[in-house]
């Protein structure tokens, strides 16, 4: 018999606060730009990153203190834009993926409409820019593509560092202090490749029952898949 031990999907904790962004001058200049939604053109923003950079920390932390609801795109329908829109702050989370669903793209543009029309404040997150997300409807596109962009770049070592420590808390684990640079040095450079390695050193390290050590580390590394390009 294997001598494996079983593992599931418990809970893992979500730390999405301010107090939990880690700032770094890769994503300082969008984070003082959601500060500023009185200076956003039209009170539209479109936060851009790949995937996993923290943009959903960004807008959580942003919609928190206006009570934001925060959709994602691919779910709009006509049925819930006005609800959305009374809100007076709304984000929408992956912009992108409104692009070739007409249901979608329909809604989001008349969402567009009633939040300028209310003055009220629209952020959306996305993986590229709007030019770029390929949207059927022109008179969405062409106010997509003016509306103002902020970038989260790629992250430096500081930042994966933080990331990973952040991601090891969060699931309680209890790593060598070495083991950090080590893992920076060799994984793939996005927030999505240190939120994956975690969880593999989690679950590696349970099915073993020991703890997370370089070799278990070099083991994992070797096995992950190459992340997805971002579309």
């Amino acid at each position: 018999m294997s001598a494996q031990q079983l593992t599931f999907n418990l809970p893992v904790r979500a730390a999405l606060g301010r107090e939990d962004f880690f700032v770094a001058p890769s994503n300082a200049l969008a984070l003082a730009t959601l500060d500023a939604p009185e200076a956003w053109p039209l009170g539209k923003l479109v936060l851009i990153g790949p995937e996993g950079a923290g943009k959903t920390h960004l807008a959580q932390v942003w919609a928190g203190p206006r009570a934001a609801p925060v959709r994602a795109a691919e779910t709009l329908t006509n049925a819930v834009v006005p609800e959305l829109a009374r809100a007076g702050a709304v984000v929408i989370e992956d912009a992108h993926r409104a692009a070739g669903t007409p249901a979608a793209e329909e809604a989001l543009f008349h969402l567009h409409n009633l939040m300028a029309e209310a003055r009220g404040l629209l952020l959306m997150t996305a993986t590229a820019a709007p030019r770029d997300w390929g949207l059927a409807l022109p008179d969405l596109a062409s106010r997509m593509q003016a509306a103002a962009t902020a970038r989260i770049d790629a992250p430096d070592d500081a930042l994966l560092s933080a990331v990973l420590v952040k991601h090891f808390a969060d699931r309680q684990l209890v790593v060598p202090g070495t083991l950090i640079p080590w893992l920076v040095a060799r994984m793939d450079r996005s927030m999505a490749a240190a939120r994956a390695i975690v969880a593999a050193l989690d679950a590696r390290a349970l099915q073993k029952r020991g703890p997370i050590t370089r070799a278990l580390a070099a083991e994992v590394l070797g096995q992950l898949d190459p992340p997805e390009p971002a579309p």
